[in-house]
């Protein structure tokens, strides 16, 4: 006969409860594992924000400076311009890329054909997989003044060809949209699941009643995936300032400055390619203080508004 499992109250001591569940705590070790090594381990680093730090000399040979790492990067001619790019950057993902996911994940799960359905979920999710030096790779190819797909429709239809990537102003609705295209089937997924969570009596019952499509959207789809859009907004709010720099490195030239440095670069730049290791870790940790507010108020905001929340 098969042992019954016993349930261990909340309340016992920790080792019993660690016994109990130790074979599910084992599956849990490599990820704890991972993430102590590649995560937390390097936030050790962060001294460096209060040191005139040198690579040859480590901590013991390096200065303490305390804040004058923050002050020389806060009050650099840098500051403003790295902060407003990160901001109208992460603004413009969170009101295009944000969404748009939402939307996508709601017309898959609407469509009756089951080949379509498939098609545009499978090709709209792939592109997640290839790297990002390749997407950016092809950014710059379709946009080439000479042989860009982009520029020769704009010739046949009689404009002129232009270097996109080298005008500040189209930097931004360029990396959007190819951040779009890159993500939004993949995050699509996350709602795709909760729609499919939705108890399907309710959609009966809504038909029975006379409910049409769009209002079947409006008064069940959208209310029953709302905690996971508010899930996902806060952690989506908490990436703001990161603002995939990798993509930016590849894509930004010194004439796209003025709106594509962000923190992020910035902080690469000043670090690796400068040296300064003190500034570039002053940058990074201010660039973390900001991510962690941001995520508290919209996590305050959000379960005082929808009583949703993360914690």
């Amino acid at each position: 006969m098969e042992k019954k499992l016993k349930k261990v109250s909340v309340n016992a001591p920790l080792k019993k409860r660690f016994l109990k569940c130790w074979q599910l705590l084992i599956l849990l070790l490599p990820g704890l594992i991972w993430y102590l090594m590649f995560c937390y381990r390097p936030m050790i680093g962060l001294r460096m924000a209060f040191y005139d730090y040198n690579i040859f000399r480590g901590f013991a040979g390096s200065t303490f400076v305390g804040l004058d790492n923050f002050k020389t990067y806060m009050l650099g001619p840098d500051f403003i311009r790295t902060v407003k790019n990160t901001l109208f950057i992460a603004l413009w993902q969170m009101a295009i890329c944000f969404p748009f996911p939402i939307i996508l994940a709601i017309a898959i799960t609407e469509m009756k054909s089951k080949v379509i359905k498939k098609t545009v979920q499978t090709s709209s999710f792939l592109p997640y997989f290839i790297s990002t030096v390749v997407v950016c790779g092809m950014v710059v190819n379709f946009l080439s003044p000479s042989t860009g797909i982009i520029n020769k429709f704009i010739e046949r239809l009689g404009g002129e060809a232009k270097y996109f990537m080298v005008y500040p102003q189209y930097f931004r609705p360029v990396y959007t949209l190819m951040t779009l295209w890159q993500t939004a089937g993949f995050n699509a997924i996350v709602y795709i699941a909760a729609l499919m969570g939705i108890d399907p009596q309710l959609y009966e019952a809504a038909i029975v009643d006379g409910a049409g499509r769009w209002q079947r959207i409006r008064h069940i789809t959208i209310p029953g995936i709302i905690p996971t859009v508010v899930t996902m907004f806060i952690m989506n709010i908490g990436k703001m300032v990161k603002v995939g720099y990798e993509a930016i490195l590849l894509l930004y030239q010194p004439s796209t400055y003025s709106t594509a440095d962000v923190i992020s670069t910035y902080s690469f730049r000043v670090g690796i390619q400068n040296g300064d290791y003190g500034i570039a870790t002053a940058a990074g940790l201010f660039e973390a203080v900001i991510a962690l507010i941001l995520v508290v108020f919209a996590n305050k905001f959000s379960k005082r508004l929808t009583e949703t929340a993360l914690w």
